[in-house]
């Protein structure tokens, strides 16, 4: 069998086009899109990442301030931050890249993002949005997962998927929009009794763990469709994924690759996003 690859590229083409016409539709109307992209680390990845972000931003049109707190700022700090930007008229956008400063999680800031602002949707009232099924902005790579999904023309309705992963920023939020697509869902973790007997159960299986390899072809069924959510660093210093792609390869109908597949998407979602929320504090 020959895997098809599930490549992000042309769908990410295709927002971005449709994110630039509308970001210099708001410039020209007289206030273009502002993102501020708030950092409390000094990761060399998250810098890789952030600097990919505003280079993302400034080739469609959108203002990106880097505001940057130190890898030493408490909770409290970031807190006030995120309240002031979300506050602050001049920006419609709010990014808080990870990771955090020790002993400060997610959960312990989050909360003061407004929600309308909160383009990755990390905020719990974001999150509790998306599981009531009303308005709001949906986490980008969950969301790149099921419109990956949709491009390639991969049905979902009556579909069983694995989930392998439950963080609040994959797992959970893509369970909550696969369930809206009429999937059925297992959510698989590190507590999951024989994970290669759960996953080989399902027509897609989504691995969102963030540990190289980890899904091999004894997790996948002959035919399955598979998405690599993982990004890893190599020893060669490179980009891998969460699954061993060698070993699925000729056994899963499709497969995403890393890099590649999800990732792009993210990306052009999230300046998506920007220029809805934008859009939305015009009028």
């Amino acid at each position: 069998m020959d895997t098809v690859s599930l490549t992000g590229k042309e769908l990410a083409a295709a927002i971005n086009a449709d994110t630039k016409q509308r970001a210099q539709a708001l410039t020209a109307a007289g206030a273009g899109p502002r993102l501020a992209l708030i950092v409390a680390n000094d990761d060399p990845a998250s810098a890789w990442y952030v600097n990919s972000l505003r280079k993302a931003a400034e080739r469609l049109g959108i203002d990106c301030d880097r505001i940057d707190l130190g890898a030493d700022a408490t909770a409290e700090r970031i807190r006030a931050e995120l309240t002031e930007r979300s506050a602050d008229p001049a920006f419609d956008a709010i990014m808080l890249q990870t990771p955090l400063p020790a002993g400060v999680t997610l959960d312990d800031v989050s909360p003061a993002i407004a929600a309308d602002k909160d383009v990755d949707g990390v905020s719990p009232l974001s999150l509790g949005l998306l599981a009531a099924g009303l308005d709001g902005f949906v986490p980008a790579t969950a969301q790149a997962v099921v419109e990956l999904l949709k491009h390639h023309e991969i049905a979902l309705s009556g579909r069983h998927v694995a989930v392998v992963g439950r963080s609040n920023v994959v797992g959970k939020p893509l369970a909550q929009l696969l369930l809206a697509e009429n999937a059925t869902v297992t959510v698989c973790h590190s507590r999951t009794t024989d994970l290669p007997s759960v996953t080989s159960a399902a027509d897609i299986v989504v691995a969102a763990v963030g540990r190289a390899g980890l899904i091999t072809g004894e997790h996948v069924r002959a035919g399955a469709v598979v998405v690599d959510v993982g990004t890893n660093e190599a020893p060669d210093g490179g980009i891998v994924g969460d699954v061993d792609a060698a070993s699925v390869q000729g056994k899963a109908a499709s497969l995403s690759p890393v890099p590649g597949g999800v990732g792009p998407v993210t990306t052009a979602l999230l300046m998506r996003h920007v220029v809805e929320a934008a859009e939305k504090h015009r009028g």
